[in-house]
């Protein structure tokens, strides 16, 4: 108990780090993994051929590999100097969205063939059919696993530890600097995000609840 309160605003700022990491990168990937979705599904052949590329490239290549890029090879391009926080965000945007995408993906392949037929015949555009039509019915059945990924996510926020962003998953090294009992430390980090995951997976019940009976 010791390391805890000893160290607690430690633990509470590099919380903080890892809550505001996760977020970023939970909003990013949801609109890159929305987009990507719209693009394989799109009826532009290059467009549907670059989401193709790009998901099974990303979801075969390592997360560790996805940060090294940007913390060591993105400086050497000499296009924006970005802290190793936002590079960071950036790794896990690129790495996410290919998943987030697959699982939206498959919502829209849920989707029966003719609603979009009919509201081509109506007129709609590829955009407002895909908007207005088939995401709001796909989204309905891909809330568990998209919080799934989004939970993976939460977890993967600890690979930035070793670049230089000072989150949870970082805290063993100064507990151990300070001659603390990191096992013990990273026990309570284990819980910190047990209680993180706990209101995601109380959302998605909520949300299942919700539109189960609007169904």
């Amino acid at each position: 108990m010791n390391v805890l309160v000893d160290n607690l605003g430690l633990f509470g700022q590099a919380f903080l780090q890892t809550v505001e990491l996760f977020v970023i990168a939970a909003i990013g990937s949801l609109i890159g993994g929305m987009l990507l979705a719209a693009m394989r599904v799109s009826p532009v052949p290059v467009l549907r051929s670059f989401g193709t590329v790009y998901v099974n490239t990303v979801r075969n290549t390592p997360l560790t590999l996805v940060f090294f890029f940007f913390a060591f090879a993105y400086p050497r391009l000499e296009i924006l100097d970005l802290s190793f926080f936002t590079r960071a965000c950036a790794a896990l945007i690129v790495y996410t969205s290919a998943f987030v995408c697959e699982v939206v993906r498959s919502g829209i392949n849920t989707v029966p063939v003719g609603q979009a037929e009919a509201s081509r015949a109506l007129g709609f555009t590829f955009s407002q059919t895909l908007g207005s039509i088939v995401l709001p019915q796909a989204v309905r059945s891909v809330i568990p696993p998209l919080t799934n990924i989004e939970i993976a996510l939460l977890k993967n926020t600890t690979i930035a530890a070793g670049f230089s962003v000072a989150e949870a998953g970082s805290l063993y090294q100064t507990l151990s600097e300070r001659g603390y009992n990191v096992l013990v430390g990273l026990l309570w980090v284990a819980a910190g995000f047990v209680i993180l995951v706990i209101p995601l997976t109380a959302f998605q019940q909520r949300l299942e609840r919700r539109w189960s009976v609007a169904r």
